[in-house]
């Protein structure tokens, strides 16, 4: 049979959670020291974060293009082929060749020519150097290499939804353009200058919750219902 250590009844402590032992010691954790804090998430009353369009593909312009110039160049290069290895030139290069040769600057022809290739030389500058995707509203940009667009529509949706909500609307109509929304409603009662208020006050509201990089400006009309008969 042992006996314990120390004097006789005493007892000794042992750790408990939230402590920990060093060189024998004991030492208490401060309850009162705060956690290390996550990272906090961005909100959307944040300022900053500028965001510019999203650019569209244009897979079929491009195809189309790159299908004409590939059937343009590679009937050409046969032809100059078939030239060099002793054989006459097609019929479309020679009466191409005599017509550009006998024909003036000032032919109606030539003229719609340059005018039709002219044209389609600006559509093909506009496509490129235009973003596109004008229905794809730009989110802003609170974390580094996330991106997040918002459809139009489903913009006018959150307006609308937002805007029958209002005490004395009956119906709304919006159209959500990328720099301006404009609101139609139609009030059954209740003043309309104080239904145009709240509906300044609740828009604006929920325009700052879309969370875009450019928020649209608001044009709120409000008008009575047709009277029947």
């Amino acid at each position: 049979m042992t006996e314990p250590d120390g004097p006789a009844g005493s007892t000794r402590r042992l750790p408990t959670v939230g402590q920990e032992q060093d060189g024998g010691d004991l030492h208490t954790a401060d309850r009162n020291t705060p956690a290390a804090a996550p990272d906090r998430v961005p909100t959307l009353e944040q300022g900053g974060g500028r965001a510019g369009r999203f650019w569209s593909a244009r897979r079929v312009p491009a195809a189309l293009l790159a299908l004409v110039l590939l059937g343009a160049a590679g009937l050409l290069l046969y032809d100059i082929a078939a030239v060099r290895a002793g054989r006459p030139a097609m019929q479309w290069r020679r009466s191409l060749a005599d017509g550009l040769a006998e024909r003036q600057l000032d032919d109606v022809a030539v003229l719609v020519g340059a005018g039709a290739a002219a044209l389609i030389g600006l559509w093909l500058l506009l496509l490129a150097l235009t973003p596109g995707l004008r229905d794809l509203l730009p989110m802003r940009r609170d974390r580094a290499g996330v991106r997040a667009g918002l459809d139009r529509t489903a913009a006018a949706l959150v307006l609308r939804d937002r805007a029958v909500e209002v005490p004395g609307v009956q119906s709304v109509r919006v159209r959500m353009g990328r720099s301006r929304a404009k609101v139609r409603a139609v009030s059954h009662f209740r003043e309309l200058d104080d239904v145009r208020n709240d509906l300044d006050t609740v828009l604006a509201t929920a325009v700052g919750e879309l969370g875009l990089a450019k928020p649209p400006g608001l044009s709120v009309q409000v008008h009575r219902p047709a009277k029947k008969g």
